[in-house]
């Protein structure tokens, strides 16, 4: 029985599906300011064929859909917000499309600026959130059969995988009465051949850790799942912004922006993204993190009551609840 003194779990609203219409890198928006253009107009159909594919749920309400776009500002910031922004979003317009929501991959990361933490009815609470942070310390790995336990965790060696690595020690066959001189590794869960996977999670010193593109990128989909607690609150639940022009600073702009004031919920029952294929080897890592993060059972309690009362079919397992779309030639 949950008690005064303990951290109740903030609920949040939901939409059906969080529709990524893009996550692409700065530098190259930089480079070829004509790439948004072409981008959108990518991304129109099958964007339009995310909602179609998603159905009506059992109520026969017409399904929520919201839209988002994440801007890498953590590994440049060759460009500013008054100078990206604007036409990013006129891009998207062109083409047919709406960005309600607008990320900063750098939130992903953490601290949230100015040390404040944005909660979903728009307060906010001192505090150092680190999301990216967050995610490491819930990691839960799997041993793999026939491990010893010997390697150091993820949380440690900053490498996360999806079955057993081939053994570091390297015997000589003089010296090896086994025989055994190289095994090869193996993926946890293969069907008949292996796809192993070793995910690298940060890289540098622990006090100046800079974070993985796959490890940011997992936070992305739990933040849009709405699964991503600290202390029982939601972070960076999105702002509402109202001025008419963008600032000079990337850090002068809220984690999450809504731009769409009749948008539906940010957070979603389930996820699609329409991303470049180069960004398919990415995703491959983050499923291989998501699958073994741990999410709070309350969290995802309230999240299969929402889906209940709604008639909304969603998997139990988290990695199964977000989808990509890799468009030819995006």
């Amino acid at each position: 029985m949950a008690t005064s003194g303990e951290p109740r779990t903030e609920a949040l609203p939901f939409s059906h599906l969080s529709l990524e219409l893009g996550h692409v890198y700065m530098d190259d928006l930089v480079d070829d300011p004509t790439r948004l253009r072409r981008h959108f107009a990518a991304v129109r159909p099958w964007a339009d064929a995310a909602r179609a594919g998603l159905g009506t749920p059992n109520s026969g309400a017409r399904p929520r859909v919201s839209t988002c776009f994440l801007i890498d500002d953590y590994f440049s910031r060759r460009s500013t917000p008054a100078e990206l922004i604007p036409p990013l979003l006129e891009a998207a317009a062109e083409a047919g499309l709406t960005i309600d929501y607008l990320a900063r991959e750098s939130a992903c990361a953490g601290p949230v600026p100015g040390g404040s933490r944005p909660l979903a009815d728009g307060s906010s609470r001192r505090g150092r959130t680190e999301p990216a942070d967050w995610v490491l310390r819930r990691l839960v790995e799997s041993p793999p059969p026939g491990t010893t336990g010997f390697r150091p965790p993820a949380s440690c060696t900053g490498w996360l995988a999806n079955g057993r690595r081939s053994p570091s020690l390297r015997i000589s066959p003089a010296l090896n009465s086994a025989g055994t001189v190289w095994q090869p590794p193996g993926e946890t869960d293969a069907r008949v051949h292996s796809v192993f996977l070793d995910v690298e999670l940060w890289s540098g010193q622990e006090e100046k850790r800079s974070w993985s593109c796959a490890l940011l990128s997992a936070v992305w989909q739990l933040v849009r799942l709405g699964l991503l607690r600290d202390d029982g609150h939601a972070v960076l639940a999105p702002t509402p912004w109202e001025d008419e022009g963008f600032p000079a600073e990337w850090d002068a702009l809220a984690p999450v922006l809504r731009l769409n004031p009749r948008a539906a919920p940010f957070t979603a029952y389930v996820t699609c993204s329409v991303l470049p294929a180069r960004f398919l080897p990415v995703e491959h890592a983050v499923r291989v993190i998501l699958d073994q993060v741990h999410v709070e059972s309350e969290v995802l309690g309230q999240v299969a009551m929402r889906c209940a009362a709604e008639g909304f079919g969603v998997p139990s397992e988290v990695v199964d609840r977000i989808s990509y779309v890799f468009p030819p030639g995006l």
